[in-house]
């Protein structure tokens, strides 16, 4: 059952972040249920272009690429390739589709998204590429400052994401704590913030009143 008092907090951080995201030039939305944020990401995604995206629990949780393996036909989806090539050859075939879909790990109160990225086919796809990224964030990602947005990136979702990745060998698939590794598995190798949406209106970010993804 939701919390009214939780809801209306959610809400009022969401309307917060939203017009700091804008201050700096990102496209933003607030919607207080995933249900919502679905239908209009869907309406930001034109039937004739290309989509795809990067890994993200938070996509899969909110049903968004059951509806687009359903409805697109031209979703470009590396979960249907059969080999680590192929698998690589979408990544890379990604980054120039039309729409880009993506998750962040943290989102600082002033508008910064932070992402920490293994191999870097996300975040180079956010930093440049496709026409349009739509960045999908549960409120849980706001943190109050940027570093306390660099600190969850390394410490709280990195290390889960190594736990969901099984075939990796990292200290914190060990012991669950960012070890600041050089491991050949690292899944940290690249960490960087967005602070500005360029050109504007490029990037949107589509935050939802939820816990969603880690």
């Amino acid at each position: 059952m939701s919390d009214p008092a939780i809801e209306k907090r959610n809400e009022l951080l969401g309307v917060h972040v939203v017009k700091a995201l804008k201050s700096r030039h990102f496209e933003a939305f607030y919607y207080k249920t995933s249900r919502e944020a679905v239908e209009k990401i869907l309406s930001l995604l034109p039937k004739k272009e290309s989509v795809s995206w990067g890994g993200s629990a938070t996509l899969e949780e909110i049903g968004l690429l059951q509806r687009i393996r359903a409805e697109y036909d031209l979703a470009l989806d590396r979960d249907r390739t059969t080999t680590i090539a192929d698998r690589y050859e979408a990544m890379q075939r990604a980054f120039f589709c039309n729409n880009y879909l993506t998750s962040v790990n943290a989102i600082s109160e002033d508008g910064q998204l932070v992402n920490v990225d293994g191999v870097g086919n996300r975040i180079a796809a956010m930093s440049f590429g496709p026409k349009r990224v739509i960045v999908v964030a549960g409120i849980n990602k706001v943190v109050k400052t940027l570093n306390d947005a660099l600190v969850r990136a390394r410490t709280y979702a990195s290390p889960i994401n190594a736990q969901r990745l099984s075939n990796l060998k990292t200290p914190c698939t060990v012991t669950g704590v960012c070890d600041d590794c050089k491991s050949p598995d690292c899944i940290c190798t690249y960490v960087v913030t967005t602070r500005i949406s360029r050109p504007p209106g490029r990037i949107h970010v589509v935050l939802i009143g939820e816990t969603l993804g880690f």
